[in-house]
């Protein structure tokens, strides 16, 4: 076995493992705004647990909650697989599976509330850069940081320029979140920023023309749009890095 598919391993067993850690903060962050977060489970007992509470699996009394936590770890291994295919083992990788469960969550609390929580794209922004920072002065990196910087601003600039015009199309969350997506997608230069904003726009449309054929919503239904700029940020990336 070569070097790029033990790294496709390890990233396959990383992922599955930060899955495993998911369903707990998603549940917990799944509220409408102005709301508290969870801090009980389903049966009303406490959450507990290091950083606390934040950190473990997502059952109580024996019985799961939360987001389904076989596919929610499934998923993020099959994610996490698949940026290293792309990427080989470049040091800009150890950044992407850093970053690719918090995606992950990001993803499944704007499914379940149509909400971005601030304490996820913020920092999620705020790390990508800081990472990437660090991946830029190892060997072997293939992209650039100004870029990585200069896409968020770009990204971040755009959505809040959507905002303004249409604020019930697009949420100030999804402008939060388009600066870490804006990092992530610059690193390989603009023709990736341009490939997973137009992929993400792509699969939203398509999702709610999805729901609007099968009449389960309209054509003013609000749907979240974060999960399908992930979406297509994951795809922008992995082109961006398997060409680069």
């Amino acid at each position: 076995m070569d070097l790029d598919l033990w790294a496709a391993v390890v990233a396959a067993v990383w992922g599955a493992a930060a899955g495993l850690l998911v369903p707990r903060p998603a549940y917990r962050l799944a509220v409408d705004p102005g709301e508290p977060w969870h801090d009980r489970c389903p049966g009303g007992r406490t959450i507990t647990g290091p950083a606390r509470g934040w950190l473990g699996p997502a059952r109580s009394q024996g019985a799961p909650y939360g987001p389904a936590t076989p596919l929610v770890s499934l998923t993020t291994a099959l994610l996490c697989a698949g940026l290293a295919l792309a990427t080989g083992t470049r040091p800009e990788l150890a950044v992407w599976l850093l970053l690719a469960p918090l995606g992950v969550l990001l993803a499944v609390v704007d499914f379940r509330v149509q909400r971005l929580p601030d304490p996820l794209t913020l920092p999620f922004a705020a790390a990508a850069l800081a990472l990437l920072g660090v991946a830029a002065a190892l060997p072997e990196h293939a992209g650039e940081w100004p870029t990585a910087l200069f896409g968020a601003l770009a990204l971040g600039g755009g959505y809040f320029v959507l905002f303004l015009v249409n604020p019930n199309g697009m949420g100030f969350g999804d402008v939060k979140l388009a600066l870490g997506l804006g990092a992530v997608l610059g690193w390989y230069g603009w023709s990736t920023v341009f490939l997973g904003t137009f992929a993400g726009f792509l699969f939203g449309g398509l999702y709610g023309l999805g729901l609007v054929i099968a009449r389960r919503a309209g054509r003013k239904t609000s749907i979240p749009f974060g999960p399908f700029l992930i979406a297509g940020a994951y795809v922008g990336l992995l082109i961006g890095a398997y060409a680069a």
